[in-house]
This record gives C-alpha cells, structure tokens and sequence, in this order.
C-alpha cells in the first residue's frame, strides 16, 4: 500500500523562517515547438537581493513550452521596443521590466509582455512585495507570461510539500517550497511519520496522517492558524485522506470494520459514512474534478487495480486493465488526466491516462507518488537514483522532464499544493 506524506506551515512561520540549504534543479528534457522568447534584464533590479529577470528566464526554461532567449540588454518597461529587431532576432514575445525600492522598505517591480510578431503589448503587471517575496513577484510575473502565451495558467508561484526523512535518525521533516525548490522551510520535525498530505482546495488547511499517538491517525491543520484538529481515529487504521473540491468532505480509507474500505466524513469529524463495500482491501481514494465521483485502489480482483465508484458510494468500476499491480491514482484538477503507479517489467513506472480516450502513456520509469501540479500540466513523483530518493516533475505529454535533488536526506511524499487566491 502507497504511504504519502505530510503538513504545512502557518503564515506566521513564512513569515520569519530563514531558507534553509536549496534544492537543486536540472532539466532533463524539452517539449516541441517551443515558443521563442527573449528576456531582457529589468532595469535597476540588483537593488533587490534575487536578479527578477534571472528568476523568470529560469521559470520559463524549466517549464520546456519556451526556448529562453537571452536579450543581452538592460530593458525598462518605458522603454521604446523595436519589435523589428527583436523579430529578426528571432524572438516571438520580449519580456522586459524594472525594479525599484521604496520608501517602507517594500519593491515595486513593474514588467511589459510584447509580440513581435503582431507588434503589441500583451500584458503589463505591477507588484510591491516586501524583501522577502520579491521571488514569489517574480514567480507571478512567469505565470502571466506563460498564461498569455500558452492559454493556460501558470504554476510557477505555486508551493510544493514533502518529507525529508532520516531513518537511522528517526527523523521525518516535513519542508515547504516554492515551486522551483527555493525558499525550502521546515515545518514540522517528528520522531514519528508524518504521511498522506492533502492540501485543501483554497491551501489554507491540510489534511494528514501522523504516527504520534502510536498508531495512524488523520487530522487537519489550519495553517493561518496552526490549530490541529483530529478528524478521525476510529480502531485500526485511519489513512489516505482526500478533500472533496467544494473542501467540505474528506475522502478517508478505514479499517474499522475489518478490511480496509474508503469512507466519506465531514472536515469538523461528523457525518462518517461508508461508500465502498468488497471483500478486498478498498484505499488511496481521490475524489473526481467535479466531486461527482471518487477514484480508488482496490485488490478485489485478485491485484490492486484503480476502481472509481460514485461520491455518494455504490458500485465500482474498474478503470485499470493492463498489468497486474495498479496504485496510487491521482486526478488532475481539469478532469482529463489519470496518473498511477503500475508495476511491469519488473519495475514501478508512472503512467498517465486520457481519461476521455482510455489511451495510456507511461511518462517515467522508477517513480512513486504522484502529485498533478493545480493546472493538470506536470506530475510530480519520487524518484529513486544512486541510493538516494529524489523528487522529479515530467508533463503529461512525457516530453518536459526536471529533477530537484538535495545534498542530504532523502526527499519523497511530494505534493504540489493548490493555486492561491
């Protein structure tokens, strides 16, 4: 069975928490047709400690939809654009901008979106972070830009969650990061694990699975607050918690009556009601885009294979049939995309499936625990590589392909959180 993973943190520990040692990413493969794009350095930004140009051009290089041109030009969003130019160069859109420091002590980073080809400007952002999120302004400049371009929305300003363990330690730590692996902060260090993360839809909560009383039991943690509510701890084991998307109901797998079976209950503990009933093990359950229906595991049919029954219980359907060993199924937020763990070849691989067509297409070989990015676009896994377990992202088409590693521990569980209002 799929143990997953963690907690999060309050905005107060954003707040005055340090970054700790970053996490280091390689890009490892490249989508076709990529759009050209040239990246001018923004006027005036070494007032602010991280570089905003460098940031994006990273953002968009590490995303594979963009070949990254480097302008080799200081650009200010005032200034006058020779769209001729830039075209000859062989640039489709020119990002230029600036960086100023203000009086409180905030920035003001201002940045211009431009076609060449239809010579006009396409988008214009303002924001006034404080010191500390300058990377996170520039992170929502990168989204702009790739939304503008590409039609869907962008996840760079996003955070992702996962465990860093130390065994011989006994040491679990749960660390946030965005989503390029800076700005890592620990949230949560424990003796005991800490699994199963699940992110609410709006990310101000976290449902989880912690160990400290012994045994398997779910709570949810306000992060605003940091007030931790225990939601389930029924006789033998609570696990796989899962939100619904309206964030009402949590999608649970129990073993209170015996065989592990998925159970539905309300955020505040109430309402524990039973949706699946079979004479196998029933868990790993994900609720559909639409909350209408709910994904599982199950070994009914002699293995593990993905079922999906309705929201409200009753008959499953198998949606697996190729290999004997299918787990791990998780949804993309658009409602297209299936991704799972299936064991073939004497190996574990993570496999996505149109779930319109039923056509599969395995995207990465050695992973485990898949987590959609919020715009269904990329798949975050573990990956295990020379004995030590990392974190990887490749996109559903299994063209674009990063690895994030860190000098030590072992990093796995991820979990790539919502998009924030």
């Amino acid at each position: 069975m799929n143990k997953f993973k963690i907690i999060l943190l309050t905005s107060a520990l954003m707040a005055h928490v340090a970054a700790f040692a970053q996490m280091r990413v390689e890009v490892i493969g490249v989508g076709s047709n990529q759009i050209p794009i040239a990246v001018a350095a923004f006027a005036n930004e070494n007032v602010a400690a991280a570089d905003v140009s460098d940031i994006i051009k990273a953002d968009l290089e590490r995303s594979g939809v963009f070949k990254v041109i480097d302008a080799g030009a200081v650009l200010s969003e005032t200034d006058t654009v020779n769209y001729g130019q830039w075209k000859g160069r062989g640039a489709d859109a020119l990002v230029v901008g600036s960086v100023q420091k203000l009086a409180d002590g905030r920035f003001e980073v201002r940045y211009k979106l431009h076609d060449t080809v239809k010579t006009t400007q396409l988008s214009a952002l303002t924001r006034t972070p404080q010191a500390r999120y300058v990377r996170t302004a520039a992170h929502e400049i990168a989204d702009d830009i790739y939304e503008k371009l590409t039609g869907s929305r962008g996840v760079f300003a996003t955070r992702i969650a996962y465990v860093k363990e130390n065994r011989g330690a006994r040491k679990y730590v749960l660390e946030i990061a965005d989503a390029d692996g800076e700005g890592m902060i620990p949230a949560i260090t424990s003796n005991e694990p800490i699994i199963s993360p699940s992110w609410s839809p709006d990310g101000s909560k976290v449902a989880y699975v912690s160990f400290q009383l012994r045994k398997p039991v779910i709570y949810v943690q306000d992060l605003v607050t940091g007030t931790q509510k225990v939601v389930v701890n029924e006789k033998g084991s609570n696990s796989a918690p899962s939100w619904s998307p309206d964030g009402s109901k949590l999608a649970v797998a129990l073993s209170k009556d015996g065989h592990t079976q998925v159970y539905s209950v309300n955020v505040d503990g109430s309402g524990l009601r039973r949706l699946s009933d079979s004479n196998g093990i029933d868990t790993e359950p994900q609720f559909s885009a639409d909350g209408q229906a709910i994904y599982f595991t199950s070994d009914r049919s002699g293995g593990p294979q993905v079922y999906k029954m309705s929201a409200s219980g009753g008959a499953a359907q198998r949606v697996t049939f190729t290999g004997n060993y299918n787990i791990s199924p998780r949804v993309s937020s658009d409602g297209k995309t299936l991704a799972w763990i299936s064991q073939r070849d004497g190996g574990y691989s993570l496999y996505a499936m149109n779930l319109a067509t039923s056509q599969e297409l395995r995207l990465a070989e050695g992973a485990s625990e898949p987590s959609f990015s919020p715009n269904g676009k990329y798949v975050m896994y573990a990956t295990k590589s020379g004995g030590r377990t990392s974190l990887a992202v490749v996109s559903v088409d299994g063209r674009v392909k990063t690895r994030l590693s860190t000098q030590a521990g072992n990093i796995r569980e991820p979990n790539w959180g919502p998009f924030m209002k």
